[in-house]
């Protein structure tokens, strides 16, 4: 069923959404009834990739078919917010079929952040291969991060979280839980990160200081990295990922513990990269994009990400990387974003996420 709405300029941060953003769209339901649906990629023949928490890759048609579960998907600690997290495709999918799955391994006990890469061969994988593991197992089922982002240069991108137990952990370079990861596809390490040599950081540390980070987007024309991070009580952050950068968690924060307990004094620190947007109270961001298609040209260079807790997605308006303003769309869906992407139709994409999860397309009216 389509419905038609007309989306209203709104207030942010005293600003004005300018009137000539404004925008007609429809919503489509593509597909429904899956089960906590994580992410989704968009495969040459049309078709959509899907990744589900509890531990499927799924092909979605773009007819809105879902396929059988994949096979041969490695095994997946599915507790709390662990289980299956970001997939995504080889830049050289076309020819060579490979794809990319993050997710949560291990046990109650002991579990990390892996990324595996495999071959996609009829509904199955094979060639399944280990290039990435966090290399500081947790004994918790949260913050585990598990994006991933292609850039230009070919290297691949990861998010790893705190773990919630473990704040300080961020802050140690020399770790991998609060961090950016920066490798080859091969899971090397490329000689231009930050701490290649080792001496003071991790290899494949490229940012560190961040808590919850369950959103990344890239701007391949001016080759910049976004990163949304997961505040506690409020100090959702959006940022500029920068080589070596500390985004100051839990040193820093615009947020509070749960109790209701200061996490932190300071809200600004010299060192620490001070975030280009925030929110208090916390909106919970989840899935981000940033959109450089033809088929709604008033929104291209701007960011969109999902809101689980207002059940809502944000456009961020910027310009040269900066905040101008933002906009609250797509309310009338009612239930919490997982994730949103752009299609390469132009086209958006939003995740739901429920055990009825759902696949909605936006066009243009």
């Amino acid at each position: 069923m389509y419905k038609t709405f007309f989306l209203v300029s709104c207030l942010a941060y005293g600003l004005l959404v300018n009137s000539v953003q404004a925008a007609q769209y429809t919503l489509h339901t593509v597909a429904d009834g899956l089960n906590y649906p994580w992410c989704i990629a968009f495969l040459p023949d049309g078709n959509y990739l899907v990744s589900m928490r509890a531990g499927e890759l799924r092909i979605i048609s773009s007819s809105g078919d879902i396929g059988e579960p994949i096979a041969n998907t490695p095994e997946t600690y599915v507790e709390s917010q662990g289980g299956y997290f970001d997939v995504a495709l080889d830049p050289d999918f076309s020819s060579n079929q490979t794809l990319y799955l993050a997710f949560a391994h291990g046990d109650p006990n002991s579990n990390a952040t892996r990324v595996i890469r495999a071959t996609l061969v009829d509904n199955g994988l094979e060639d399944v291969t280990d290039i990435f593991t966090v290399k500081n197992p947790k004994d918790t089922a949260v913050h585990y991060g598990g994006k991933l982002q292609f850039v230009n240069d070919g290297t691949l991108f990861i998010t790893t979280g705190d773990g919630f137990q473990y704040r300080e952990a961020a802050q140690d370079r020399f770790g991998q839980l609060g961090k950016v990861i920066r490798i080859n596809k091969d899971g090397s390490v490329p000689s231009d990160n930050p701490h290649a040599s080792g001496e003071n950081g991790d290899p494949k540390v490229y940012a560190y200081g961040i808590r919850s980070p369950q959103g990344l987007a890239y701007d391949a024309t001016t080759d910049t990295l976004y990163l949304h991070d997961h505040g506690p009580r409020g100090g959702d952050e959006l940022n500029l990922v920068k080589p070596d950068g500390n985004y100051g968690w839990p040193v820093t924060t615009h947020g509070v513990n749960y109790s209701g307990a200061k996490v932190s004094p300071f809200t600004r620190q010299r060192g620490i990269v001070d975030p280009i947007r925030y929110w208090t109270p916390s909106i919970a961001p989840s899935g981000m994009t940033f959109y450089d298609g033809e088929a709604f040209p008033q929104w291209r260079g701007d960011l969109f990400l999902g809101a689980l807790a207002d059940k809502d997605v944000r456009r961020i308006d910027l310009e040269n990387g900066q905040f101008v303003a933002e906009e609250t769309l797509f309310e009338e869906i009612g239930e919490r974003i997982r994730d949103i992407r752009t299609g390469p139709d132009g086209l958006l994409y939003i995740l739901t996420d429920s055990d009825r999860g759902k696949v909605i397309r936006v066009a243009p009216k």
